[in-house]
């Protein structure tokens, strides 16, 4: 009932406009979202790559409806490479996009060519891109693309989401050498015919696709902030006899943030998720929806109590 009811909120323009002019809304956006400019993103970067953190950045938007909105979600990505690049900066970030930002909706080959372009671009600064996951519908066509990018950038990530029921033969097939996933829970409304809808059930299917990851020859990047998951996570590690530098894990920006430093001072990778620009409002709620429990993180992060 509280997802649909926040997954409601997310699409009502009145509740946007009053969200953002409240005082409570700005503290969020300030926690959780690293501001609107390229050069918010770059400050935040520094700070985080100072204590030991890796990043990965998104420019908030998905859903573009013509080549203009396209081209300039790929530009600002080229604008925030270079930037990353000249602040020496790229060892320790690299940045996330979605293809339907890139126009994946209405001209798929046009999305392709965007993301090659950025992918370019990230390897000639010294970094990577990941390819964010979005819902069921895209699924195929996203990797598809992913398989395309890697031919001339093998390191390009993907991101598998464990709420839907395919994920754990994806993760077998996506585990070759050299493979970069992202395995999260999954943050969008899918059928039952495509997704587990239990909790539990989604929690087993992330176990299972970590066993099919760290089984595999490729690099797994956790994406959780749910203490057991963390836990198996290190276990499954140690059961498959990895070193600390063949995964790591991943949270978003303002969330467990004592957590990420901890993990990164015990010698793991820790990647935080830093989203930046003017779409915040929908990014939240997302956020907010995909679990329930991040209400709690949310506000524990506002009240400093995290």
């Amino acid at each position: 009932m509280l997802r649909s009811v926040i997954l409601a909120a997310a699409r009502n323009k009145w509740v946007e406009r009053r969200v953002e002019t409240t005082p409570i809304s700005r503290g969020l956006v300030r926690r959780f979202v690293a501001g609107t400019t390229t050069e918010d993103a770059v400050r935040t970067t520094q700070q985080l790559a100072d204590d030991g953190l890796l990043i990965s950045l998104d420019y908030l938007g998905e859903d573009t409806f013509n080549a203009a909105q396209a081209e300039h979600t790929k530009d600002e990505y080229l604008r925030l490479l270079s930037s990353l690049h000249a602040a020496k900066l790229t060892e320790a970030a690299e940045v996330s996009v979605k293809l339907t930002a890139l126009g994946l909706l209405f001209d798929p080959e046009g999305a392709y060519v965007n993301a090659k372009e950025i992918c370019d671009a990230a390897a000639d600064a010294g970094t990577t891109v990941t390819v964010d996951m979005e819902d069921h519908t895209v699924t195929d066509s996203t990797l598809d693309i992913v398989n395309r990018l890697r031919v001339d950038h093998p390191k390009t990530g993907a991101v598998l989401q464990s709420y839907l029921r395919r994920t754990e033969a994806d993760c077998k097939e996506f585990s070759g050498p050299g493979s970069r996933v992202r395995l999260c829970k999954g943050a969008y409304k899918e059928p039952e015919s495509v997704a587990y809808q239990a909790r539990l059930d989604v929690d087993r299917s992330y176990v299972r696709c970590i066993n099919a990851l760290m089984n595999g020859q490729g690099y797994p990047m956790l994406a959780t902030h749910d203490p057991r998951l963390i836990e198996i996570g290190l276990d499954r590690a140690k059961w498959f006899d990895r070193s600390p530098d063949t995964y790591e894990f991943q949270m978003l920006f303002g969330i467990r943030p004592n957590e990420q430093k901890r993990l990164a001072a015990d010698g793991h990778r820790v990647r935080v998720y830093v989203p930046y620009g003017d779409e915040w409002y929908g990014y939240l709620m997302r956020r907010l929806a995909e679990r329930p429990a991040n209400v709690g993180f949310f506000l524990k992060g506002v009240t400093g109590k995290n």
